[in-house]
């Protein structure tokens, strides 16, 4: 084996050779957990072993982190024990680590119909850029970041059509220690989000005479050169539904109230998989379908009937 290295010294490594092939969005996500938790717990060991990893989750946990951030860390670090393994800086075993068993929140925060309907009333009869951007979501289930890159050359109205191909976020960088933030637009994380979604009638309605006059390189939010941020947009948002007397409803809520609305219409999962842009139809799955008791009671009913 070549000269030991510390797991410091090897992240450190690790990032240089990860930058060139991920996206800046996603490197950013790695220097941080890598910052905030694997160097402080692991920066000055030679090796890891499960014990000690076992024991760091739990530890986090009594902080308070939940399980999927624990995991991402995790991930990263295996990242970087096997890099360090290749090139021969330290020994690695894969380590089994046990969560503790936790009961999965089934329900996701949605708008009622009632409070659906007043609000993309209001913004018919109060239109403005911003209020247009609540509007798109409820209707197309665009994610904050994706309806914040909206340009209008991305709205189709002669094939009555929106095509979602980038997102916003603003990202942590972290370089010779020195933390900043970035403002990005970019592709999509993963290539299913990269889609095509239908206006219904009254959003085309909305926007056909109005896309003839827009500079198509403007950004939907703002009408113009520069875009909105989300963390911007979600403040806007928040002050907008309380104004209109609404639940505390969080921004994310609007897509799930789109992909709800879907299921209660009977659209085929697959469908509403795509319209999401979710990677496989298991998410969509696991998030909006869940018989209801009149559901349960009539699958009874034709089990029942089946055996007469």
């Amino acid at each position: 084996m070549t000269k030991q290295k510390t797991i410091s010294e090897i992240t450190t490594l690790w990032q240089a050779d990860k930058k060139q092939y991920v996206k800046k969005s996603s490197f950013s996500a790695y220097a941080l957990l890598v910052e905030n938790h694997i160097l402080p717990s692991f920066g000055n060991h030679y090796n890891i072993n499960e014990a000690e990893v076992q024991a760091f989750v739990f530890r986090k946990l009594e902080q308070g982190l939940c399980q999927k951030t624990i995991k991402d860390i995790l991930i990263v670090l295996k990242m970087t024990l096997k890099f360090g393994a290749k090139n021969n800086w330290l020994d690695y075993k894969e380590f089994d680590i046990q969560f503790p068993t936790v009961r999965e929140n089934q329900t996701v925060e949605i708008l009622s119909r009632t409070h659906q309907k007043k609000i993309m009333q209001h913004v018919q009869q109060h239109f403005t850029f911003r209020n247009l951007g609540v509007y798109l979501c409820l209707s197309t289930g665009m994610r904050i970041g994706e309806v914040c890159a909206l340009t209008w050359e991305d709205i189709d109205t002669e094939n009555g059509i929106i095509n979602i191909n980038k997102t916003i976020q603003r990202i942590y960088t972290i370089e010779s220690g020195i933390r900043k933030t970035e403002l990005i637009l970019d592709t999509p994380k993963t290539k299913n989000s990269i889609r095509e979604v239908p206006m219904n009638r009254d959003l085309l309605r909305m926007l056909k005479p109005i896309k003839k006059v827009m500079n198509p390189n403007f950004f939907v939010l703002t009408n113009e050169v520069k875009p909105t941020e989300p963390r911007t947009y979600r403040s806007y948002y928040k002050k907008f539904m309380q104004e209109l007397e609404m639940p505390d409803l969080k921004f994310h809520g609007l897509r799930h109230s789109f992909a709800t609305r879907c299921i209660e219409s009977k659209c085929d999962y697959k469908t509403v998989s795509v319209l999401l842009g979710h990677s496989n139809i298991s998410t969509t799955l696991n998030l909006y379908v869940h018989p209801n008791i009149e559901q349960k009671k009539k699958a009874i009913d034709q089990m029942y009937r089946s055996l007469k």
